[in-house]
């Protein structure tokens, strides 16, 4: 799952990081594991990505990004953890007589979540910002069908592995970069390769995996940052169509419809002078949807209020040949909208 987000983040502004030689100062490699130095200890890291763009007044970004496919819904202590993480790396600067130079960083954290948050979790994260990605919703289905199914294949292949021989998990890490091309081939790891049985089948499923990220090239998860506190991960069966209106029109109204009930409700956005022209689907934390939903009676109402403070303006990042293009969608109220939220 995690090889499978940095995939689908490739155009969203994000580089990936997988070797000490990208930065000796802060990344240490021990074998095939990447950790990043903090004040107190060395933090191991699956998924770290550098944001291209530096926001203003601030310093370069990098993302710590954790992925949990659990059926479970992701608990506080994992939100704990990331905290605990962010905050020793954000605090590895020294200062003083003496002191060399260097390049500083702000460390963000992201958990994406198949199985959603607890509400403790999500209280948490909100107070230190960390940030929670649920990918519960329906326009990620396809993507976590294909993650299970070929969990499945290498748990069956890992059967002939001889006895007590742990699942060769770096030597996959490097196939799949490989074969999605999420990095420089002359940094990728050269972990030990497993023989027999065990590597057809597991380079089988590798395989056919990689083929079918790839065979949704027109597949593109785009973070959306509104003027809250929380990231929007927005799904689109078919981002050309996005692309090439919102190359036209970088800076544009939308519409932003609600759709299903509590906790399961999923959000959509299209252009207000051409619904219909693209489509992006997102989900919100799940204590927002609990408050819209905690009174009938209010919901329209609620609906209303979070469009205008919490979405009234997404920011997206994407990275292409000519480097950073930013999109700025506005939500635009329609008329009857506007009226519906009144009479509420």
């Amino acid at each position: 799952m995690e090889e499978s987000l940095a995939w689908l983040l490739r155009s969203s502004g994000y580089g990936l990081l997988v070797h000490k030689d990208q930065d000796p100062v802060e990344l240490v490699s021990e074998g095939d594991t990447l950790r990043v130095r903090g004040r107190g200890a060395l933090h191991q890291v699956d998924v770290l990505g550098e944001f291209t763009f530096t926001p203003a007044f601030s310093m370069p970004v990098r993302l710590f990004l954790e992925a949990k496919y659990e059926q479970k819904r992701c608990g506080l202590d994992k939100v704990r953890n990331a905290h605990g993480v962010v905050h020793d790396v954000n605090e590895n600067f020294m200062t003083g007589p003496g002191t060399r130079p260097r390049q500083r960083y702000k460390y963000s954290y992201a958990l994406f979540s198949a199985s959603g948050f607890t509400p403790d979790a999500q209280k948490y994260a909100l107070a230190h910002q960390i940030s929670l990605v649920d990918l519960s919703g329906a326009s990620f289905v396809w993507l976590l069908g294909h993650i299970g199914t070929t969990a499945q294949s290498l748990y069956k292949a890992q059967q002939h592995l001889p006895e007590k021989t742990p699942f060769p998990v770096n030597w996959m890490r490097t196939e799949l970069r490989r074969a999605l091309g999420t990095s420089p081939l002359h940094l990728l790891p050269q972990p030990v390769v497993p023989v027999g049985k065990f590597i057809q089948a597991a380079a089988a499923a590798l395989t056919e995996f990689a083929e079918a990220l790839c065979g949704r090239s027109a597949v593109e998860l785009l973070l959306g940052f509104p003027s809250a506190p929380f990231v929007l991960p927005l799904a689109t069966d078919d981002h050309q169509r996005f692309l090439e209106y919102a190359e036209v029109r970088p800076d544009h109204a939308v519409r932003i419809k609600r759709r299903g009930m509590g906790t399961a409700a999923e959000w959509t956005l299209s252009p207000a002078d051409a619904v219909g022209t693209y489509e992006l689907a997102f989900k919100l934390p799940e204590h927002i949807e609990e408050w819209i939903s905690g009174v009938e009676a209010k919901e329209r109402r609620r609906t209303a209020e979070v469009k205008e403070q919490f979405l009234s303006t997404i920011t997206l990042y994407r990275v292409n040949g000519a480097g950073v293009r930013t999109y700025q969608l506005r939500y635009e109220a329609s008329s009857l909208s506007r009226a519906g939220a009144l009479l509420a």
